[in-house]
């Protein structure tokens, strides 16, 4: 059965009749664009952690006039549902549903993010084996196919196999790339569904791809493994490199990445960053080349930031007990604790303390990062619905401000990757032919 798309834009038909997958237009047409003068772009891509911020990608790239990118883990989006709620057919159709609210004319790509074993926060709890996780990412890799997805992060750099301290093989990571993306096209190609693009490789250490020597041989591992395979024509446009930034350091690498897009571009692929949030120097991902970028834990602080100020305001709006306030900050809080998420990101001096004997600083830090995981906590949705209908009393548009509050997070994106007004752009690249 064919899927539906995210969209039916008028790029995404031009994609399909230029032979390439829809990412791989886009990239090959932002970048045909620089030869002809045009300022170099870089891709942004969002995490889908909330339903908020999946909406407000969609309204931020209609008006920046861009393509935008969706990149969801497994734990985010999956056939358990996630921590969103969502499958990956329920992912797409509420992208459709958005898209045909809004006035947006784009594509919208949806992607796959880290699909490998052990990356579902599940299969490492449970200490499921290579089989078994091997099978499980198997199973959602045809879910994403089925479901129309356009890009597929392979990303099999983690061995819970190995003993502690010890660092997965090159040539098993190449091995298990291989074998998952042959997976995914024999699904593909059994049910005659159009050409999706490949992203491969990570930017933590345990992949092994941050040295170059490593990373060459990865390349070319990778296409020796799908030449033998008979996948001549499959090929990741995107390498995720690692270049500077990670979960709490936000000053991105300029020489490093360069380094690393010279390499990856003598491979027909562009270099693909990972842990942007909060990054000092946005400006510089495309002036280094870089081909893309994720950004995801940015998007949920700054919607909880707009629902702590609209708290805020409805404390201030029912002075003496007016009126039950909907107690949402301390909401988050309780299920952030109960959902035990918090608990991977103790510092050394942390270890053993219960969350309350952590200093306030440190659990606001806490609670703003790991609430991503319990936005459709029962307990949270009750409270939040009630914050909206107590605001509404006031005439204030609770949820239009926290759609614009995450808005405005991702416009400095969108300007500093060069990527408003290239919908046209592109458009006219591919109208050329590339």
């Amino acid at each position: 059965m064919y899927p539906d798309t995210a969209d039916h834009s008028h790029i995404r038909l031009l994609a399909q009749r230029s032979g390439l997958p829809l990412t791989d237009a886009i990239l090959k047409a932002l970048n045909k664009g620089t030869l002809h003068g045009e300022k170099p772009a870089t891709l942004l891509a969002a995490c889908p952690n909330s339903e908020a911020v999946a909406r407000a990608a969609i309204r931020a790239a209609e008006r920046a006039g861009a393509p935008i990118k969706f990149a969801a883990t497994l734990n985010q989006v999956d056939l358990d549902g996630g921590y969103t709620g969502w499958t990956q057919a329920q992912f797409m159709a509420l992208v459709r549903n958005e898209v045909s609210d809004s006035d947006y004319l784009g594509p919208v790509i949806a992607a796959l993010d880290h699909g490998g074993q052990w990356l579902k926060d599940k299969q490492a709890r449970e200490g499921w084996n290579l089989e078994q996780a091997t099978a499980g990412v198997k199973a959602s890799l045809e879910a994403c196919i089925d479901a129309g997805y356009d890009l597929l992060h392979v990303d099999p750099t983690v061995d819970k196999t190995l003993p502690p301290g010890k660092t997965i093989a090159i040539g098993t990571v190449v091995e298990r790339t291989v074998e998952l993306i042959v997976h995914a096209e024999k699904h593909r190609r059994s049910r005659e569904l159009p050409r999706i693009s490949y992203e491969v490789g990570t930017e933590e250490v345990h992949g092994g791809l941050a040295d170059l020597d490593v990373f060459r041989a990865f390349l070319t591992g990778l296409k020796t493994g799908l030449l033998e395979n008979k996948l001549p024509d499959v090929w990741p446009c995107f390498v995720v490199g690692k270049v500077g930034t990670d979960l709490h350091t936000t000053l991105f690498d300029p020489r490093v990445a360069r380094k690393l897009v010279k390499t990856a571009g003598e491979w027909g692929s562009m270099i693909k960053g990972h842990y942007t949030d909060m990054v000092e120097n946005p400006e510089d991902y495309p002036a280094s080349g870089m081909g893309g970028a994720n950004v995801g834990p940015e998007f949920t602080e700054a919607e909880y930031q707009a629902l702590k100020r609209l708290c805020r305001t409805e404390e201030q709006s029912f002075p003496g007990g007016e009126r039950e306030t909907s107690g949402l900050m301390e909401a988050l809080k309780d299920a952030v604790v109960r959902s035990g998420r918090w608990e991977k990101w103790r510092l050394p001096d942390e270890q053993g303390l219960p969350f309350d004997r952590i200093s306030r600083e440190r659990q606001e830090w806490l609670v703003r990062t790991g609430c991503r995981y319990i936005w459709t906590d029962p307990a949270v949705l009750e409270s939040r619905a009630r914050l909206y209908s107590n605001l509404a009393g006031r005439k204030i548009d609770a949820d239009r401000e926290v759609i614009e509050e995450i808005i405005r997070s991702m416009e400095k994106y969108f300007k500093a990757f060069n990527l408003e007004g290239t919908l046209e752009r592109i458009e006219n690249e591919l109208e050329r032919g590339l």
